[in-house]
């Protein structure tokens, strides 16, 4: 019997977030439930903020797994990639936007960048990247590489596009998370595009990419997929 296609597995976002408000939810129904057994009324303390952090995590945890690759096609068709584009990725993990991009070139190629933490995703790892990648037929046409984002290790005007979904603001600092954005622009040829994906400092994005010499930057709501909006922010390099 020939062996099962294997699936790619694009992982969960933000995993200790998810596990904490899954444990802490719970917590607070077995105190709610407990309490007055042992003569204490807790219920109206701890029952609703209990179900809060359940409802939530469990919200972020739909996203993660099986929502999010809407919106990464989404954000791909109104790219309209012509096919012969150099693709950067900027913080890649498991590769859903990656692959994504990769499965819509014939002759470009699509490099994706991490430092590969697993606390940022779960099982984040270049062979997993890679894995994923086999499994969506577009294995030739990815490169990966590990680096920080505030220091791309790659030439200027190197990307027609430059792509990162949910991965700036786990740079912990406002002028780290600038830097990286003006990495991006650095990277990209004359007329390129760039477009982010994220859930906080999107404003700051916008400032920066700005501050770089970007036009047509342009910040839009996308959905509250992960239990907090999401923003879209795109620009392009001046020809």
């Amino acid at each position: 019997m020939a062996a099962a296609e294997r699936s790619a597995d694009y992982g969960i976002d933000a995993p200790p977030v998810i596990g904490g408000l899954a444990l802490g939810g719970a917590l607070a129904a077995v105190v709610a439930v407990v309490g007055p057994r042992l003569g204490v009324n807790l219920l109206h303390v701890f029952f609703w903020p209990g179900l809060s952090c359940l409802a939530t995590g469990a919200w972020m945890y739909i996203g993660t797994r099986y929502r999010k690759g809407s919106m990464r096609d989404s954000l791909l068709e109104d790219l309209e990639l012509k096919g012969d584009e150099a693709v950067l990725d900027v913080g890649c993990g498991r590769g859903l936007l990656l692959i994504g991009a990769a499965r819509a070139l014939t002759t470009g190629k699509a490099v994706g960048l991490d430092l590969w933490r697993s606390i940022d995703q779960s099982g984040n790892a270049p062979e997993q990247t890679r894995a994923n990648a086999e499994a969506e037929g577009v294995a030739e046409r990815i490169t990966l590489e590990t680096g920080d984002m505030r220091k791309l290790p790659f030439a200027d005007a190197s990307f027609d596009l430059v792509l990162s979904s949910l991965a700036i603001h786990n740079v912990p600092s406002a002028e780290g998370r600038a830097e990286a954005c003006r990495e991006m622009a650095r990277v990209l040829k004359p007329g390129g595009r760039v477009a982010v994906l994220d859930i906080f400092s999107t404003a700051e994005y916008v400032k920066a990419f700005e501050t770089a010499g970007l036009e047509q930057v342009e910040r839009s709501f996308e959905n509250v997929m992960f239990a907090t909006p999401t923003f879209r922010v795109t620009a392009r390099k001046p020809a």
